[in-house]
């Protein structure tokens, strides 16, 4: 690829996501009973409010978004006010901003959209405030909140919505859109770099499409060896062989690789922890021994997000494996 040409496709990287964002409830891939109920609310102009709750990158964000294409067209963005609650987590951005967004004009139409992203990060003070604001403003406007654990938002406000789960992507829907992606992009994508987006990406299109473009940056080709670099993800194999070589009791392969995968590919304990578990049945086991397994890949996990050393705690993991406890 030449200088030229790899500058090129940098820039176009960074519009990538909002440049292939759905402009309609009808492009929504992978959640169709979601969008089938959205529809209904669209068609009848009648929203209420509503919590958006699930994964990252599962579509939760492009689903507001369209529902306000739908409503308002070109105009959407007049209508449509989107705050992220991580970095305006305070009760002064319930009692300031959406107050004064809900009090102005709003010409021509019966109600504007608030889209709370991960409302799940406010206080429980500014959700409180929330609350009352909601009941304050329904008349005129609709809030949609977006949260990855709906358990964190006080029972109030989960009484004053409709709820929409969100679960991961299908495999299909994150390979249909990539190579989408890929054909639209002119990016030659082997097949066994589609599988390795799908397996990173783990059901979000957010991280397969930031995958694709960062790869497709690093070279001509987007294959199995690029996606892995790029997105600091152990082949499934290597992760197999590990645990493997542990269940087999020999804890000094186990233990290079695990060595190998930490220091010299860079992935941190945190992903081959979730790595190990996507992979758990996987391995030619019984059930008591899987279940032992998923036991030591718990404990381990609960410690490293606690803050213990992640290579001793792994390492303790793989020692438990191969002693056979």
């Amino acid at each position: 690829m030449s200088e030229a040409e790899s500058e090129s496709r940098a820039g176009r990287e960074e519009v990538w996501i909002e440049k292939y964002r759905p402009d309609s409830l009808d492009d929504v891939m992978g959640h169709e009973d979601i969008v089938g109920r959205l529809q209904s609310y669209v068609r009848r102009n009648d929203l209420s409010h509503m919590l958006f709750s699930g994964p990252a990158g599962t579509g939760k964000t492009t689903c507001a978004t369209a529902i306000a294409r739908e409503l308002y067209g070109e105009n959407w963005r007049e209508h449509f006010l989107e705050l992220n609650a991580s970095d305006e987590r305070g009760i002064d951005v319930v009692r300031d901003r959406i107050k004064n967004f809900a009090r102005t004009s709003f010409g021509g139409h019966e109600y504007r959209i608030i889209f709370l992203d991960e409302a799940d990060a406010l206080t429980s003070d500014a959700q409180s405030a929330l609350r009352r604001t909601m009941e304050q403003f329904s008349n005129n406007v609709r809030f949609i909140l977006s949260c990855n654990y709906s358990s964190q938002i006080i029972d109030p406000i989960q009484s004053r919505c409709a709820v929409f789960r969100f679960s991961p992507l299908s495999d299909d829907a994150v390979e249909q859109e990539i190579r989408h992606i890929a054909a639209e992009e002119d990016i030659e994508l082997t097949d066994d770099g589609v599988d390795a987006l799908v397996y990173a990406a783990a059901g979000d299109m957010r991280k397969a499409i930031n995958g694709l473009q960062a790869a497709s940056v690093s070279g001509d080709v987007v294959d199995e060896s690029a996606v892995y670099a790029i997105t600091s993800t152990a082949r499934p194999e290597e992760i197999h062989d590990m645990v493997q070589s542990a269940l087999d009791g020999d804890f000094t392969a186990a233990r290079a690789t695990l060595d190998r995968l930490l220091t010299e590919e860079g992935i941190a304990g945190g992903d081959v922890i979730d790595q190990l578990h996507r992979s758990v049945w996987e391995f030619d086991v019984d059930d008591e021994a899987a279940v032992r397994i998923l036991e030591r890949v718990g404990e381990t996990d609960y410690r490293i997000t606690q803050g213990a050393n992640e290579t001793v705690q792994l390492e303790a993991m793989l020692a438990t494996l191969a002693k056979g406890q």
